[in-house]
């Protein structure tokens, strides 16, 4: 991807042909740094000797409406979307300057290309010059630059503030109060009507991967940021109906620029919390296909013989944290003994069935390319007991943790959880409450079970969930050395220096951190035979462009 290749590239490739980083971090790495996805995969099969297979895309059905099963939830902002299921709504309409693949490598999307600067510094973003509005309005480089600003602005409220604020942001006093601001005049600079350039404060190696962050939709700035039935966008289908709760329809745009679409119609129908409804709403036909299947619905899916069974490997997960700044959270000897009372491979059978991996309560995952492995995190119930003590309860202590019942895995992690931390002297209340009215305060609550779903670094999770104060940070944690060596590790490219920063900080976590995080789970889901082009990705993105319907 353009004349000059970034000089990083070349030391990058000669580490992947010793055999010093893997192919994995190797397409992620130089695609980043902007060499394209072509030459990265020819040159990772030039090296390991294996053929460069390319697949030929069969023709598409045209037509029909595919109908999926999905939480239908209130989709007013793009920019603070919290959800995936929010963004599956918003991505059909709007799209993004980047698109971060099932593959994990970052490619270009509303973006032509971009290029760093030696340093990673400076990242110029050229944008394509033949992507048009539903209205007919040509895409420019004000349209870039209002919605980088808008997710920047603290009163936005955005989660993208979470990825950018190391090198985009500084922090600020407005009338006594924290804020925050672009860290220079220049720092979002317009060069032409086709180009944008981000001047960073520090090395950033994963700008074009922030990009593809899910709240970071291009929406249309003469509609002050507002997304409904009608909006204006990029994308591939125009949204005609949105109602809470029940339904979202689509229907396909004939002069999208891109591929596709061969749907006439997409609609994502919401079947509620019960995971019943949905296996019978796909035994009778009723829908297509579901965003993603729970783990009770397993078995029960895979009998129907007319269904395809979808998994991804991903770094998906469920933690349970307390507010760092309310008590009992806010003693550190606390949220170690909720750590230490709780035994990882238990509740991964229990919850899961085993289908995944037992984490180690930093929030990085071994499929992360700088994860660092450190000593095994087991459980010590005595040791729990001790730390209680030592923080004033003797005697235990009483809590109350809020549940989302949309997905029946959670509820049973949660009470496993609860009957461990009992030995421990917890004493812990489940709240389990409907999924929508649970997503409205998941980041109030004091002490709360949630989701997160896969992102392809270690340190875009950490950015997004404990950097200090910024809205996703749902455990209120505030740790400055923390904050500093994530900085740090997030303009660090080779993995194996990362990995030693990421060492640092996982165990800041483990040992002051808010989370307890027993497990990383596999996500798979079912389609009928009859859908087309559908592949699981790792975040749970449904791309209704690529997907087509062959009817019998």
């Amino acid at each position: 991807m353009g004349e000059r290749e970034h000089p990083l590239i070349g030391g990058l490739k000669a580490h992947f042909a010793e055999g010093r980083v893997g192919r994995r971090e190797f397409l992620r790495s130089a695609t980043l740094l902007g060499l394209s996805a072509t030459a990265a995969y020819a040159f990772a099969a030039k090296v390991s000797g294996e053929p460069l297979v390319k697949q030929a895309r069969a023709a598409m059905p045209k037509g029909g409406r595919l109908r999926l099963g999905m939480r239908v939830l209130d989709v007013s902002d793009p920019h603070t979307f919290d959800w995936a299921e929010k963004s599956n709504i918003g991505r059909q309409v709007c799209e993004y300057l980047t698109k971060t693949g099932h593959d994990n490598v970052t490619r270009p999307y509303l973006l032509e290309k971009w290029e760093a600067s030696d340093d990673l510094r400076t990242w110029t973003l050229h944008l394509r010059k033949d992507v048009t509005w539903r209205n007919g309005r040509d895409f420019v480089a004000d349209d870039a630059i209002w919605n980088l600003k808008r997710v920047l602005d603290p009163a936005t409220g955005s989660s993208v503030m979470g990825l950018m604020k190391g090198y985009m942001l500084n922090e600020v006093k407005v009338d006594g109060e924290k804020t925050a601001e672009l860290w220079d005049a220049n720092a979002i600079e317009k060069l032409d009507d086709h180009t944008v350039r981000l001047n960073t404060k520090q090395p950033q190696l994963a700008v074009p991967e922030h990009l593809f962050h899910y709240p970071l939709l291009i929406i249309d700035p003469e509609e002050g940021g507002k997304f409904g039935p009608g909006a204006n966008g990029t994308g591939p289908f125009e949204l005609v109906e949105h109602e809470l709760g029940n339904r979202s329809l689509f229907k396909a745009r004939e002069d999208y620029w891109g591929e596709g679409p061969h749907l006439d119609e997409l609609l994502f129908v919401d079947l509620g919390d019960d995971a019943s409804a949905s296996m019978a709403a796909m035994a009778s036909k009723q829908i297509d296909g579901l965003f993603m299947a729970d783990v009770t619905q397993l078995a029960t899916l895979r009998k129907l013989p007319d269904l395809e069974f979808y998994e991804a490997q991903t770094a998906d997960t469920g933690i349970v944290r307390g507010k760092f700044d309310t008590a009992p959270f806010d003693d550190a000897r606390v949220r170690q003994a909720l750590r230490y009372a709780v035994d990882q491979k238990k509740t991964l059978e229990i919850s899961l069935q085993g289908i995944g991996v037992p984490a180690e309560h930093h929030h990085v995952s071994q499929i992360h390319p700088e994860y660092a492995e450190l000593p095994p995190f087991e459980r010590d119930v005595e040791k729990a007991k001790s730390l209680l003590a030592e923080a004033g309860y003797p005697d235990g202590v009483d809590l109350e943790l809020a549940v989302p019942a949309d997905q029946q895995w959670q509820s049973v992690a949660a009470q496993a959880l609860a009957e461990q931390w009992k030995e421990a002297g917890i004493r812990v209340t489940l709240n389990v409450m409907p999924g929508a009215q649970y997503w409205d305060i998941w980041d109030k609550v004091p002490f709360g079970f949630t989701r997160w779903v896969h992102r392809p670094l270690g340190v875009m999770t950490l950015g997004l969930a404990y950097r200090s104060g910024v809205p996703w940070n749902e455990s209120s944690y505030s740790n400055a050395e923390f904050d500093d060596l994530l900085n740090k590790a997030e303009g660090i490219l080779d993995p194996d220096e990362r990995r030693k920063v990421m060492d640092d900080l996982e165990r800041i976590l483990q040992q002051d951190g808010p989370i307890v995080q027993p497990f990383w789970r596999s996500i798979f889901t079912f389609h009928h035979k009859k859908v087309k082009g559908f592949r699981m990705h790792p975040t749970t993105y449904v791309f209704g462009n690529e997907l087509a319907v062959e009817e019998a």
